[in-house]
């Protein structure tokens, strides 16, 4: 039976990342996102936090930063964030107000960068207002968007967009191409390294393998697989 010698020492320390699943959602719905990643051999973090029930602010500027250090995040030599929506939100703000210095690369999938005019619609319900909480307000366009305290991306970022909108409760809200809770155009972000659109809806796109691949990906190497002009 072989054993390590004291001249191997331990194995190194894996780069992590962090999950961070939508509004009204829990960490379940990046399951498939965790266990690719998993197998490539991260230290992976998914979070369910309280979405419906804290302030943005809340969640942004105390509870993450909490969490990060609750799962000591600081010791890997890389730490990379793959957000849906709402989390995508977070990452902006925590970044720039306490950007890790061992900060690697992030993905967003279906984040409203520019925020949602489905948000802005869904606002008037109050089944859907009491629901979704207090933050649905806060994703939309207005005056209180989150979007107005947030500026460009200065960090290695890819996002990835959907354009298969299969809820038309927020067709005419949303007017261009989109996945049903926000458009393609929205997703974009300044300073963006790498942008992807795929043929699924908000939350669906979760549990594609394509998207699941073009994650795995954009860590790897930053950059997205394209298709070529042939294809």
């Amino acid at each position: 039976m072989s054993t390590l010698s004291p001249a191997q020492g331990p194995p190194p320390e894996p780069e992590c990342v962090v999950l961070l699943h939508g509004i009204g959602m829990r960490g379940f719905v990046m399951k498939r996102l965790e266990s690719a990643l998993r197998q490539d051999g991260y230290r992976v973090v998914n979070l369910s936090y309280p979405s419906r029930k804290m302030s943005f602010e809340a969640l942004a500027g105390a509870y993450l930063p909490a969490q990060l250090r609750q799962h000591d995040t600081g010791r890997a030599p890389r730490l990379h964030f793959v957000t849906h929506s709402l989390g995508s939100l977070l990452v902006r703000y925590h970044l720039h107000h306490d950007r890790p210095a061992n900060l690697g690369r992030v993905v967003m999938i279906g984040p409203p960068n520019h925020g949602s005019t489905a948000a802005d619609h869904a606002k008037d319900s109050m089944l859907l207002r009491r629901f979704l909480g207090e933050n649905l307000a806060r994703l939309g366009t207005g005056d209180e968007a989150i979007v107005r305290q947030l500026g460009p991306a200065d960090f290695d970022l890819g996002i990835i967009a959907g354009r298969s909108n299969i809820n038309p409760l927020f067709t005419r809200a949303l007017g261009t191409e989109n996945d049903g809770a926000v458009t393609v155009q929205s997703a974009r972000l300044e300073g963006m390294g790498d942008f992807l659109v795929v043929p699924y809806s908000h939350t669906a796109m979760l549990w594609r393998r394509e998207v699941v691949e073009q994650t795995r990906q954009f860590l790897r190497t930053g950059r997205f697989s394209h298709p070529s002009p042939s294809d």
